[in-house]
């Protein structure tokens, strides 16, 4: 066991040099990820009668939503409570987004890469997405359809403030 433990410091300093990477913390979230895509495999198999097939609309639908749910998720300021614990606010990024800086180490530091980054919380969102459509396709897509409105809404709220801008210029 020894031999494993320090081969995989050994492997972390090799990797990180004199950053201080959470590799372990990392490790931990994949874990939770695994584990948690096999438990909704395993169950769903058990229901396979109720699995869906996946068509273009609700793809489309999938795609949009796990769009705007990651990036609520990661950079919208009333989310900012469930990042709190993580990060550190440092100002904004972005018309109704906040920019923040992931604190702490380990896993504190690991979850705040996350939550704050929504290219990596969109592999979860689509993830959860999926597994609402086997167990709960209506309410799902009921969702899904209500979060592709909203990122619609956010379209045309940033092609009517660029219009007014270029009107006013």
């Amino acid at each position: 066991m020894n031999a494993v433990v320090d081969t995989a410091r050994r492997q972390k300093e090799e990797y990180a040099g004199a950053e201080d990477r959470p590799l372990g913390s990392y490790l931990g979230t994949l874990a939770v990820y695994g584990l948690t895509t096999g438990a909704m495999v395993l169950v769903g198999r058990r229901l396979r009668d109720r699995a869906p097939s996946i068509g273009l609309g609700d793809l489309a639908l999938m795609t949009i939503t796990t769009h705007k749910l990651s990036r609520l998720i990661a950079k919208d300021p009333v989310t900012s409570p469930l990042r709190a614990p993580f990060v550190r606010y440092s100002g904004t990024s972005g018309p109704a987004e906040v920019a923040e800086e992931v604190r702490g180490k380990g896993a504190r530091h690991a979850v705040g890469e996350l939550i704050t980054c929504p290219f990596c919380t969109a592999q979860w969102v689509a993830t959860a997405y999926t597994a609402g459509l086997v167990f709960a396709p209506h309410a799902t897509r009921l969702a899904g359809a209500t979060m592709t409105a909203v990122a619609g809404s956010d379209w045309l709220q940033l092609a009517y403030a660029r219009l007014q801008q270029s009107a006013e210029g």
